[in-house]
């Protein structure tokens, strides 16, 4: 083991250019880092290239436990560059290096990620030493790339609590032991945490205050605990001058180029005025001991947790404020684009309408003043992996757009392998790898990112340019098309996220004279030339889930014909459907498409004097939205105008059950709710009635529970508690497998489509590929979902298309289940925890309460 330790040092150090020394590479100048592709690594979980430090001999260390350390270090960082640098990546982010508190037995958990700092001036020895760091560093600018260390001001370990809020803060206060038998961090002046004396008292390091129990409030969100961890009085001098003093260091003695903060919601804005520039000669502002060392444009970036509904915005101007204050003063350069994921996520992945990611990056070009600076990603450590929910072409997708949008991308690793566990191992040892290694620079996915990741390096239209939103629908999925414009270079990106066929019609393509597009990417198959009309406009048929690029080049444009046929009149009839009326070429073979979908087409032929007529059925068609249709003559690749039209569905009450109260407490009546008093006397999950009603094969549900809280910001608008409905549908033969719940549907039952919502999910799936361990694949398009916090009640609406187009749902059978949801189905154990259910064993299953309907 120790040869294959040295081997991998050598490869690591293979690229020092011309005998150069390390040392010599430690500083380098900063890059544009509007440029750069990020990779994030979870140090613990990426490799392990020197065993001799896993196990600290605390009780930490089991890879067969996620909550536990896997092994992981910076010398499997280090060995690994070459294969981080082929996918097309130029800066590896790490969590923090940084000693840390190994197990907090209070939560039941480890520390292996790193945010539990009890020194941020040293290296935690399952990572490594100073000197394995300083490799990482060298190796990284041998090959051209950056390092991104992340760091945390908001808070230590958990070393002490309070249950209640206190004006004394000696009274109420509880030392919490590690199991090394540490009540309180190894660096001074963290060290003085015990307000029973009086020294540690006055020197005001922390804020004496319980959990956070409602994360509205400005004051708890700034001052209380977040999950049980020491909250850092940053207003002190003291404490802002000690973790200067803490992370300068990494910079000078190490050669790290850019920080990513972590928690910095909790943290004031004003306070990274003073962290990045003070001007204090014995603990100077990150930027100047940036600028000391070359570095002229280190960069930070935080995390701000914060994802917006559709068309809303409330998150990211918050997420602003820590980028620019309200006079304008620069803050941090950056931050991560957390409401760009959200969004992304329920269209790509959850089949929602394409207009809201266009209003999204319409909305965030309009309120971000440096949105080329601000991380991009699909996933990382603290939520679901993108393929939890999405699907590979949804993720191909996903991924094209961040390599073509303003943003830093930023690739969690294992993305590139097809990983679906938010914190599986890369290393053949670690947690949940399945017993193998995953650095396959062959696989689909690898090879992929890799021609993306070339994609965006080659054309810096996509990392400087600014976007124009040209194509999207309101209704479902479907077409997304926006043009990148930056230093006259000039790109179009379509994306299609339907499974069926999609029209584009009148997209503005227009060019200057003496330019042609010319196809440079397509994510499957090749990119046909998009045909203009004399005005400029383009017509294009996208394939399902299509992704395709095209760069304006010298050349002659290819002009379609002129003639286009018309859709001339349009008119209502008694049964809801539509009267269309129009002319064309005497034959002209026409297609009537509503909202692009190709697939649903309906035919028509122009008669011997050039007219047509046709009937548009509307029943199914979604309420509230505009709809388009258009006449479509694919021969010609012409298209008449658009008309623009509303439904009005008649929804049907067809069943109601009231469920009693207080029955929320298992299968055998004998489960508790988690400890933390976020739940407390809430009873979130006690479901308390189901109405269904239905429109033709589209079906509605009001679902009423005891209490609906938001207490965590929930991007849904109601939190501490998630609901699975199964759907069984008559004549469909389905699966009794409750995946991820440890339980079997009652006999009898068996599902066909299975719904997952809560506070940041809405995910819609079908028996394809699920089992026990697995939710299925998802079904586009997805459910809406809307909330109503006076009567605690959810409203879900599930769309015909997602069940099959059926004329009715008559016999259809619904089970509605309550438990939570964070990143998986919440821990069940004997005893409750203060996120975790009680009264179980640890595979028993997760359902709270229940409630079966059937509809007549």
């Amino acid at each position: 083991m120790r040869r294959a330790t040295m081997a991998g040092m050598m490869a690591g150090m293979a690229m020092l250019a011309g005998g150069a020394s390390a040392a010599g590479l430690r500083h380098v100048p900063s890059p544009d880092w509007r440029d750069q592709v990020i990779y994030f690594v979870m140090i613990d979980r990426f490799d392990n290239a020197d065993t001799r430090n896993d196990d600290q001999h605390a009780g930490e260390f089991d890879p067969a436990d996620a909550r536990r350390y896997s092994g992981g270090d910076l010398r499997g960082v280090t060995r690994r560059l070459d294969y981080i640098r082929g996918l097309g990546a130029t800066a590896v982010w790490i969590t923090p290096p940084v000693a840390h508190q190994w197990w907090n037995a209070r939560a039941n958990y480890g520390g292996y990620h790193g945010y539990w700092a009890d020194d941020f001036s040293k290296i935690d020895p399952h990572f490594g030493t100073l000197a394995d760091y300083r490799a990482l560093a060298d190796g990284l600018h041998a090959r051209g790339m950056y390092l991104v260390q992340d760091v945390v001001v908001n808070h230590v370990a958990d070393y002490f609590r309070y249950d209640v809020p206190t004006h004394d803060a000696a009274h109420g206060y509880v030392p919490v032991a590690d199991p090394r038998g540490r009540t309180a961090p190894m660096q001074p002046p963290f060290d003085l945490n015990d307000p029973r004396r009086a020294r540690d008292r006055a020197a005001g390091i922390y804020h004496w205050t319980p959990d956070i129990r409602d994360f509205a409030d400005p004051v708890q969100e700034k001052t209380w605990q977040l999950a049980g961890l020491d909250d850092l009085n940053t207003e002190n001098p003291a404490v802002r001058r000690a973790l200067r003093a803490s992370y300068g260091h990494w910079i000078r003695d190490v050669g790290v180029d850019a920080f990513r903060v972590d928690t910095a919601f909790y943290v004031p804005p004003a306070y990274f005025d003073d962290f990045l520039h003070a001007d204090d000669p014995a603990a100077p502002g990150i930027m100047k001991v940036a600028a000391s060392t070359g570095r002229n444009a280190f960069h930070v970036f935080g995390e701000g947790f914060g994802i917006d509904r559709a068309y809303g915005d409330t998150q990211a101007r918050r997420i602003e404020t820590y980028v620019r204050d309200a006079s304008g003063r620069a803050l941090m350069p950056g931050m991560i684009n957390f409401p760009l994921y959200g969004t992304t996520l329920d269209v790509l992945a959850r089949g929602r309408p394409t207009a809201e990611l266009a209003d999204r990056i319409e909305r965030m070009m309009r309120l971000h003043s440096a949105p080329h600076l601000m991380p991009t990603f699909l996933d990382n450590h603290d939520v679901d992996r993108f393929l939890a929910s999405g699907s590979d072409a949804a993720l191909r997708q996903g991924l094209l757009m961040l390599m073509t949008l303003p943003g830093i991308p930023t690739i969690y690793y294992g993305t590139e392998q097809g990983f679906t566990r938010p914190r599986a191992a890369m290393f053949a040892r670690g947690v949940e790898s399945g017993g193998a290694d995953h650095f396959d620079g062959q696989s689909p996915g690898y090879r992929y990112l890799r021609r993306v990741t070339a994609l965006r390096r080659a054309n810096r239209v996509f990392s400087r340019g600014m976007p124009r939103l040209l194509a999207s629908t309101p209704v479902g999925p479907g077409a997304l098309v926006y043009r990148m414009d930056a230093d006259g270079a000039t790109a179009i990106v379509a994306l299609n996220t339907a499974e069926h066929p999609v029209l584009v019609d009148a997209l503005d393509a227009r060019l200057p004279t003496g330019a042609a597009w010319q196809p440079v990417f397509s994510i499957d198959g090749e990119s046909p030339l998009p045909g203009l009309d004399a005005s400029g406009r383009a017509m294009l048929v996208l394939p399902p889930r299509a992704g395709r690029v095209w760069k304006a080049q010298p050349g002659a444009a290819v002009v379609d014909p002129p003639a286009a046929p018309t859709l001339a009149a349009a008119q209502r009839n008694a049964r809801g459907a539509l009267g269309l009326s129009g002319t064309a070429a005497a034959g002209t073979r026409l297609q009537l498409v509503v909202d692009g979908d190709l697939s649903r087409a309906v035919a028509v032929t122009a008669n011997t004097r050039g007219e047509w007529t046709a009937t548009l059925a509307t029943g199914e068609l979604d309420e509230g939205v505009d709809h388009r249709v258009v006449a479509y003559a694919a021969a010609m690749r012409r298209a008449s105008d658009a008309h623009v039209f509303r439904v009005q569905r008649e929804w049907h009450p067809v069943a109601e059950v009231e469920d009693p109260a207080g029955d929320d407490r298992g299968p055998d009546g004998r489960y508790t709710y988690p400890a933390d008093p976020g739940w407390g006397e809430n009873h979130q999950l006690d479901l308390r009635r189901v109405q269904a009603f239905t429109s033709g094969g589209a079906l509605k549900l009001a679902i009423g529970l005891n209490r609906l809280t938001r207490s965590w910001n929930p991007a849904n608008g109601f939190d501490h508690v998630a609901l699975t409905l199964y759907i069984d549908l008559p004549g469909r033969e389905g699966l009794r497998t409750m995946p991820l719940q440890h339980a079997q549907l009652p006999v009898g039952l068996d599902w066909d489509a299975r719904l997952r919502i809560g506070g940041w999910s809405n995910v819609l799936t079908t028996t394809d590929g699920a089992d026990a361990a697995h939710e299925g694949r998802t079904m586009s398009p997805g459910a809406g979902l809307a909330v109503d916090e006076a009567t605690s009640t959810l409203h879900v609406t599930i769309p015909a298309a997602a069940l099959g187009h059926r004329p009715s749902l008559a016999g259809a059978r619904l089970y509605v289940t309550t438990w939570d949801y964070d990143g998986g189905y919440r821990a069940l154990a004997p005893v409750a925890g203060p996120h975790a259910f009680g009264g179980g064993t640890a595979d028993g299953p997760r359902v709270m309460d229940a409630v079966l309907i059937t509809l007549p």
